[in-house]
């Protein structure tokens, strides 16, 4: 049971609360509308021993109640009409099972019934008090609506900004820094990792130092994007080679390509569908 909220019809502060996903409105409440607070017991006792409400009760149970004793049901309704027959909410639930229709005692205790039935006791108390509290009810559900799709944008809104932020700080991860001096005056053993140094800002065997745990090598935990920036510098060095470009001179420009070719690819849309 969720926390009770309040509606006003016609100066009648009148309670709702959620069972199971439905509203319940307090027809103790409601009842006020005919007679005083005092006597609201009595207002719903004779609502519900008519035979015309427990048709309306009954139905309702056999549509939404798999549980709804069938045979109390129509012993009550054998005896409604008769002067000497008497029934309360308590009554009715306890002898059939019935859901629709709950009381309760204590802070914002009475007698609760399912809008449904509800409504149906409002045209007992008259015809406008009906109208009022649909009204009133049907105004409360779209502040409610309101809020939940307010707080769902809302939601939405801080996905899409952590989902920018996440994928912001994995791109810095991936874009290759800038060579430093130290790097660039180095000699590298291979031209393989020279690429390395130029893409991933680190030789093959500082990696394997670095990463123990980890099987393969440098290029096995690649992303696809490292991948496809790695095969492209493989073409551009050789080129570079043939230039007659020095190691410090190559590296230098196999860095910048690195860096502006993984930008490129990050923000690809046709690559993401790959992955």
């Amino acid at each position: 049971m969720t926390k009770l909220k309040k509606i006003e019809v016609q100066s009648i502060e009148v309670g709702i609360t959620t069972v199971n996903g439905d509203d319940y409105i307090c027809i103790t409440d409601m009842a006020q509308a005919k007679s005083d607070a005092s006597r609201a017991a009595d207002v719903i006792k004779n609502w519900i021993r008519t035979r015309t409400t427990l048709e309306f009760l009954g139905t309702w149970e056999k549509i939404y109640n798999p549980n709804f004793k069938v045979v109390e049901f129509d012993h009550f309704k054998t005896q409604a009409g008769l002067p000497s027959f008497v029934l309360s909410p308590t009554q009715w639930v306890e002898k059939t099972d019935a859901i629709g229709i709950f009381s309760k005692s204590g802070r914002n205790g009475g007698t609760y019934a399912h809008k449904d039935i509800a409504f149906e006791f409002g045209s007992a108390i008259s015809a406008e008090f009906k109208l009022y509290l649909i009204k009133e009810f049907q105004r409360l559900k779209e502040d409610e609506n309101n809020r939940l799709q307010l707080e769902w944008n809302l939601q939405r809104t801080l996905a899409k900004v952590n989902y920018h932020i996440h994928t912001d700080a994995i791109k810095e991860k991936l874009i290759p820094q800038t060579i430093t001096g130290k790097q660039a005056s180095f000699t590298y053993a291979t031209e393989a990792d020279l690429l390395n140094v130029a893409l991933f800002g680190i030789t093959a065997a500082a990696w394997r130092d670095s990463n123990p745990t980890l099987e393969g090598n440098i290029r096995d935990h690649a992303t696809i994007e490292q991948l496809v920036v790695l095969s492209n510098l493989e073409s551009i060095n050789a080129v570079l080679i043939h230039q007659g470009l020095s190691q410090k001179e190559r590296l230098l420009q196999l860095n910048q390509i690195a860096i502006t070719q993984m930008k490129s690819l990050l923000n690809a849309k046709g690559l993401k569908r790959l992955k």
